[in-house]
C-alpha cells in the first residue's frame, strides 16, 4: 500500500483521453481502487477453491489447475493464456468445458481441463536460461500432460496461448487430437514463392494490416522483444506503473467500445494485476517476447501440419490473417467468425469461446480413438 500512496503521476495533455496511453484518469481512479477497496484476500481465497497444483518439468517449477470432467468420455485438454493475461482467464470457461450438462450442454461434450501458467507468469517459476518461447512452452506441456496420463489431447489458446497450441500441433501431431486457436501469432509465416504460392489481395492485406497496427499500436512489443530487462525495472518498482501497462491493453485489445469497465470489473483488472505483481517475474514474462521474436512460427517450402486446426474470429481481435494464409501450412476444419468479443475471449465471451471449442472437438474425440488416458 505504501508504493500505491507514493505514487508520482505524471502529467498529461488530458487526463480522460487514452490516445497518448492510459487514461491518467483512469489509473488515478484504479489507484484508489486497489488502496480502498480491492480486497486481495478475498480473490485469493476464491482461486484456492480451484484445483491448483505443481508440477515440475524439465527442473521448473509449473503451476496449473486441472478440473476432472464429467460425462461418459471427457476429452483431456490443455488450455493456455497469454500476455498480459493469466491462468484466470480460464476461470469462466472451466465449468462450461468440464460440466456441460449442468449449462444445458451435452455431457458427451465434456473435457478434462489443464490450464498452466507460462513459465514466469502468476505462480509459475521462471525459467533461467534462454531459448524457450512457445516452442519450448509447448515441449513442457506435453510433458505435463504425459504425466497426468493423457495419452493424446486437444490445445486451445489465444496471444502466446495460440502459439503454444500451433506448436504443440507442429511439433508433436501422433500426439494432439486437434488444436484451437482464437488468434493468430503476427510471427506465424508460411513461406511465400511468386513463383508458386504468390500472397493473394486478401494475404496482402492482411500484411498491411499487421504493419499499420504495429507502427501504432506494437511498441509495447517492440520494447518486450528488444529489452525486456530495461522494461523490467519500472515495472518491478512501480505497481502503478505495471497496472497502467497492462489496463490499456484490456481497454484497447477488447470489445468495449472504450469502456473498459462495460467489459471488465476493476476486481477483475486488478486481480489480474496482482497476480503479475506478487509473482515478481515480469522481467520472465516479457521474455518471453524475445523469445518468441528469435524463434518465430516460420514454416519451411512444403512443409503442412498434420495436427487439425480450428480458429475462432473475434471482431474486435488484434489483426487476423484470412483463411488462406492459415492453410498454406494447416489443415483447417473450422473457421468461424464471431458475432462479438476481443482479444481476451473467455473473459469477454466464455459461452461463445466454449461453444466454438465443443464444435470444432466433436468430430475429433473419437476419430483415432482419444487415447485420453487415466488422468492421475
Amino acid at each position: 500500500m505504501q508504493r500505491l500512496r507514493n505514487t508520482r503521476f505524471p502529467a498529461c495533455l488530458d487526463a480522460q483521453q487514452w490516445d497518448d496511453g492510459a487514461s491518467l484518469a483512469f489509473v488515478r481512479r484504479l489507484t484508489d481502487y486497489w488502496q480502498s477497496r480491492f480486497d486481495w484476500r478475498a480473490q485469493e481465497a476464491r482461486l484456492n477453491e480451484l484445483p491448483n497444483f505443481q508440477a515440475t518439468i524439465d527442473g521448473c517449477d509449473i503451476h496449473f489447475v486441472h478440473q476432472k470432467g464429467k460425462g461418459p468420455e471427457p476429452m483431456p485438454l490443455v488450455l493456455t493464456h497469454g500476455w498480459p493475461g493469466s491462468f484466470v482467464e480460464m476461470e469462466r470457461v472451466l465449468p462450461l468445458l468440464t460440466d456441460p450438462a449442468s449449462y444445458g450442454g451435452d455431457s458427451a461434450d465434456a473435457f478434462h481441463v489443464v490450464v498452466p501458467s507460462l513459465p514466469g507468469f502468476g505462480f509459475s517459476a521462471a525459467l533461467r536460461t534462454p531459448g524457450s518461447g512457445s516452442h519450448g512452452v509447448a515441449g513442457m506441456w506435453l510433458e505435463l500432460m504425459t504425466e497426468l496420463g493423457y495419452d493424446r489431447f486437444g490445445a486451445q489458446g489465444g496471444d502466446i496461448g495460440a502459439g503454444v497450441s500451433m506448436w504443440l500441433a507442429r511439433r508433436f501431431p501422433a500426439r494432439m487430437i486437434g488444436a484451437h486457436v482464437n488468434y493468430i501469432p503476427a510471427s506465424f509465416r508460411p513461406t511465400v514463392s511468386d513463383s508458386v504460392h504468390a500472397l493473394t489481395e486478401e494475404e496482402r492485406a492482411y500484411l498491411d494490416a499487421v504493419a499499420t497496427w504495429s507502427s501504432a499500436e506494437g511498441a509495447y512489443a517492440s520494447v518486450q522483444s528488444t529489452k525486456p530487462q530495461t522494461l523490467s525495472y519500472a515495472m518491478t518498482d512501480s505497481p502503478v506503473g505495471l497496472a497502467a501497462w497492462i489496463a490499456e491493453k484490456f481497454r484497447n485489445w477488447s470489445d468495449c467500445n472504450g469502456d473498459i469497465e462495460s467489459v471488465f470489473t476493476m476486481d477483475q483488472l486488478l486481480t489480474d494485476i496482482s497476480i503479475y505483481w506478487f509473482g515478481h517475474t515480469l522481467d520472465a514474462s516479457f521474455r518471453i517476447y524475445k523469445e518468441n521474436r528469435l524463434r518465430p512460427l516460420a514454416f519451411g517450402p512444403s512443409e503442412r501440419v498434420a495436427t487439425p486446426l480450428g480458429v475462432a474470429v473475434f471482431p474486435r481481435e488484434l489483426p487476423m490473417p484470412p483463411r488462406s494464409w492459415i492453410e498454406r501450412v494447416f489443415e483447417v476444419q473450422r473457421w468461424s467468425s464471431m458475432p462479438r468479443g476481443g482479444h481476451f475471449a473467455a473473459l469477454e465471451q466464455p459461452e461463445l469461446l466454449v461453444e466454438e471449442i465443443r464444435a470444432f472437438f466433436r468430430p475429433l474425440r473419437h476419430a483415432g480413438g482419444c487415447g485420453a488416458g487415466s488422468g492421475n
